[in-house]
């Protein structure tokens, strides 16, 4: 379905039980993903919770009007909030939805009951570790060059964004499917515009340690004991300045524990949502 939201149309879905307590999805990687895997991945929860799952302005199927700054997306994941809900949500983000889902409930805490975070961070402090991780794989197609437009949002076209994240994908998981990752690249929305601002201009300035202390609400953090782009550090950092906090770490898992450990992943977040911490 499509929504106009702050002057901009967006792609959303609902699933899940109508009754239920409400979860926001947040998708990462601004520009390259959108809802799908999210649906993929928790869809199951829907026997109990309503699940709202949008592409994000700039990202999928939504329209592309910016800024694509933290502000307009936590803006409009307010907006969503007010028109589906109503109410307080639970909010679930992963990556750079991590990020925006930091920002959300920092900018709107009286409107969110829990905060579920999944391989993401705080800052850009880790970002050299990226780096080096993926230069020192060796992975053909992966230059320093190329790197570093991708991390620095200055690539140059929808083509070369597709290029340069095609090259990194076996960094991403600890079981590697070439048949799988390849049809999923090739349903990609590439959006290098959203990219490159996220990139270029989000992340340098992006730093919200001194305020995780403010999140009073339960926050359970993930994260894949393997992960090359959001490593464990990053997790242990965020778990560690927010007081209600509880860090589970994937020990089989790269960036995606809710797709490679799906089933004990599910079972985490059912019983974190049922248990106060």
């Amino acid at each position: 379905m499509f929504i106009t939201i702050n002057d901009n149309e967006l792609y959303y879905e609902i699933h899940g039980n109508p009754d239920g307590e409400t979860i926001f999805f947040i998708h990462g990687a601004p520009g390259l993903s959108d809802c799908r895997g999210d649906i993929k991945a928790f869809s199951p929860l829907g026997d109990t919770y309503r699940l709202v799952f949008m592409d994000m302005r700039g990202s999928g199927r939504s329209g592309g009007n910016p800024p694509f700054t933290h502000e307009q997306w936590a803006a409009d994941i307010e907006e969503m909030r007010k028109t589906l809900v109503g109410g307080p949500i639970k909010i679930l983000g992963g990556s750079y939805g991590g990020f925006l889902t930091l920002e959300y409930t920092l900018r709107y805490p009286e409107n969110v009951t829990h905060v579920l975070l999944r391989d993401t961070a705080a800052n850009s402090e880790f970002d050299h570790l990226s780096v080096d991780r993926a230069l020192e794989s060796h992975l053909p197609g992966i230059t320093e060059e190329g790197i570093r437009r991708l991390f620095d949002g200055k690539v140059g076209s929808n083509e070369e964004l597709k290029e340069m994240f095609t090259a990194i994908q076996p960094l991403y998981t600890v079981e590697f499917d070439a048949e799988a990752v390849k049809a999923r690249l090739d349903s990609i929305y590439y959006r290098c515009e959203t990219h490159n601002f996220a990139f270029r201009y989000n992340k340098p300035a992006f730093n919200l340690v001194p305020d995780l202390h403010q999140i009073s609400v339960p926050t359970l953090v993930t994260v894949g004991r393997h992960d090359w782009i959001t490593p464990v550090v990053c997790s242990e950092l965020i778990a560690e300045k927010v007081p209600n906090s509880k860090l589970v770490i994937f020990e089989n898992s790269g960036h995606s524990p809710q797709q490679e450990e799906n089933e004990a992943y599910l079972k985490l977040v059912r019983e974190f949502l049922h248990a106060d911490l």
